[in-house]
């Protein structure tokens, strides 16, 4: 089993929305940053988000055992390099955006 290199990509924010739906004070995720590393398999990583964990343990679980490491994510139509996937947590106000690359 391999281990998987989760960077933190991007943290957005979505003033109209969190305006209309968000409680007072929002911002971006306080938990994350950008250029944040984490390194996992199956387990998530100390310090991760137990949500943002939920939204893309699958495609760690999957690079980790070797899937998607010789041929792009769903037969090429999504991520053009083989071992990589972008994926995003699930917070529809402020999602952040991860990198998971299966390492060697």
């Amino acid at each position: 089993m391999k281990k998987c290199k989760i960077t933190v990509l991007k943290r957005n924010f979505d003033e109209e929305l969190a305006k209309e739906y968000g409680v007072e004070g929002l911002t971006a995720c306080p938990m994350l940053k950008e250029d944040q590393v984490f390194y996992a398999d199956w387990e998530c990583p100390e310090g991760f988000c137990n949500e943002a964990w939920k939204a893309i343990y699958q495609y760690v679980f999957t690079l980790a055992h070797d899937g998607a490491t010789k041929e792009p994510f769903y037969y090429g139509d999504w991520i053009r390099k083989p071992g990589v996937a972008i994926c995003s947590c699930n917070d529809g106000l402020r999602p952040v955006i991860f990198k998971i690359e299966a390492e060697e």
